[in-house]
């Protein structure tokens, strides 16, 4: 399973869109263990074209802090699943926490 976590700053972005790049991590499903982890530059803020290249990319999941509604549907459309509101600033935790269900979520940040 792929994980990807918008960053800004090696930390996660509080706005999806405006992130620098992603952490995408691949995670073994059957021991919940992070097998590799890669940083790399997102294409730009456009709309539609994220959900479309996460998923070229191979993502299945995305956990972001603020996301927009659009964005959210783009991501269903695209079979990618969405966990927003994360309070978590470590990508990597956040991948962990969320695979061991502990991770904390806030409100929604984003109002588009």
């Amino acid at each position: 399973m792929r994980y990807a976590v918008p960053i800004v700053d090696n930390k996660v972005a509080t706005h999806f869109g405006h992130c620098s790049h992603f952490s995408l991590f691949d995670v073994d499903e059957a021991t919940n263990v992070i097998i590799k982890r890669e940083i790399v530059a997102s294409p730009g803020h456009q709309p539609g074209l994220l959900p479309t290249w996460l998923a070229e990319e191979g993502v299945s999941v995305v956990i972001a802090s603020g996301m927009g509604s659009r964005a959210q549907s783009l991501f269903s459309e695209n079979r990618i699943e969405v966990v927003i509101n994360a309070l978590e600033e470590d990508p990597e935790k956040a991948v962990l926490d969320h695979i061991r269900g502990t991770l904390a979520t806030g409100d929604n940040i984003c109002d588009h």
